[in-house]
């Protein structure tokens, strides 16, 4: 543990630092409910093409975290954090008043470029004061606090496209990010003291990524981060189609889509009671194994239905992958942190952005495999899974000639 602490009191730190992160999750899932009705205002020709809404956000999320990372270990997290929220709101301005879906993925990718800001330094905030199992602690709290958004957040976009424009989903992630700049502004100081800035440029910056790339824990848990992210992205950028096309839910949508939320929101309130007791790596083996079996099972099983399913069936599918995925997303992140202590905001950037570069294909690829059934998305958790759980493997090995191991416990 390094000697800086968050000077906010505990409670509120980490529900402050729920409410910044939950920014991305807002920004992807409250327009979920109205693609088809943006993808007419725009003249979008191909139904698919609509998933590069989602996945433009992403895109420039992965730009954001190389770009903000560094800038906060050289000028302090505050800075950078506000800076973050003021392209955010450029890039929703830009989606409001949007007539063309080129416009629309340029305010999206400068939204990801914003929210990169809050998420990337949010951790690195996080690991400025706490390491290890308590990392990974605090990392899952805030997931369980924040799970709440994306759970409700197609909700919300469905309530607002009944009555409003499908214009005023962006105007709710305007206000969010105003409330959030003012209170992070307000509240929260500085962690990162002057004498722990690292000089700003680019040897220093290759010097450091080359450095952490040679960790096997940092490498090989970002990569497995990067395959479970790619197997999220896809139900994200499908979930709308294969909800209410596949599966003819209407606007019950919503209410599904937010089931898996919730399993994400339950695995990772759990992970935060297990993980001092148990230990990271072992309760991500056991999830990653979990996920293969289980997407592997049902993969086979939803081909006797022709790819699609009853719905309490899918269901269940769902409930159990996304289980799995709860204790993933915050232990991969804390493992491969564990040993970049020394360069946190680097580090962040470093993990988050490759994870995302990493994901942005397979999501795309899969999402554009959609054929009308669930067979794409189920079959693509399988096989993702399987090569994080790989990974996960080849990382636990003996290093290699040129890799050193730190790591999380």
């Amino acid at each position: 543990m390094t000697s800086a602490k968050p000077a906010l009191p505990f409670a509120e730190f980490v529900v402050l630092l729920a409410f910044m992160v939950s920014i991305v999750a807002m920004a992807t899932d409250i327009m979920l409910p109205a693609l088809a009705l943006i993808g007419a205002d725009l003249r979008i020709a191909d139904p698919n093409d609509t998933q590069l809404i989602v996945s433009s956000l992403f895109l420039g999320f992965a730009i954001g975290q190389m770009i903000m990372g560094p800038l906060s270990d050289s000028y302090g997290r505050r800075p950078v954090i506000l800076y973050g929220y003021l392209v955010f709101i450029v890039g929703c301005l830009l989606s409001i008043t949007a007539s063309d879906l080129a416009t629309m993925l340029v305010g999206r990718c400068l939204q990801g470029i914003g929210a990169a800001a809050p998420r990337v330094v949010g951790v690195s905030l996080i690991r400025d004061g706490y390491a290890g199992r308590a990392m990974a602690r605090i990392m899952s709290i805030i997931m369980s606090v924040f799970i709440l958004v994306p759970a409700l957040a197609p909700a919300l976009g469905q309530g607002i496209i009944l009555v409003l424009p499908w214009e005023y989903t962006f105007v709710l992630l305007l206000a969010m990010a105003v409330a959030a700049a003012l209170w992070f502004g307000v509240r929260q100081p500085e962690t990162l003291a002057r004498e722990n800035r690292r000089e700003l440029s680019f040897k220093k910056i290759f010097e450091g990524i080359a450095q952490a790339l040679r960790i096997r824990t940092v490498l090989g848990y970002t990569l497995a981060a990067g395959f479970i992210f790619g197997a999220f992205l896809t139900y994200l950028a499908t979930s709308r189609q294969v909800f209410q096309e596949a599966l003819a839910v209407g606007e019950m949508f919503a209410v599904y889509f937010g089931v898996a939320a919730l399993a994400i929101g339950s695995a990772s309130a759990l992970n935060s009671m297990l993980v001092m007791r148990f230990g990271m790596r072992m309760l991500t083996h056991t999830a990653m194994t979990a996920l293969v079996i289980v997407s592997g099972g049902f993969t086979v099983a939803f081909l006797a239905f022709d790819g699609l399913p009853p719905l309490p069936l899918f269901i269940a599918w769902q409930l159990a992958a996304f289980f799995c995925i709860g204790f993933l997303f915050g232990n991969l992140n804390a493992l491969a942190m564990e040993p970049l202590g020394h360069m946190a905001g680097l580090g962040a950037a470093l993990i988050g952005s490759i994870s995302t570069f990493i994901s942005l294909p397979f999501g795309w690829m899969m999402g554009q495999l959609f054929d009308g059934t669930v067979i794409p998305l189920v079959s693509g958790f399988f096989g993702l899974g399987l090569c994080a759980l790989i990974l996960a493997r080849w990382t636990e090995r003996k290093p290699a000639a040129g890799l050193s191991s730190h790591g999380g416990v």
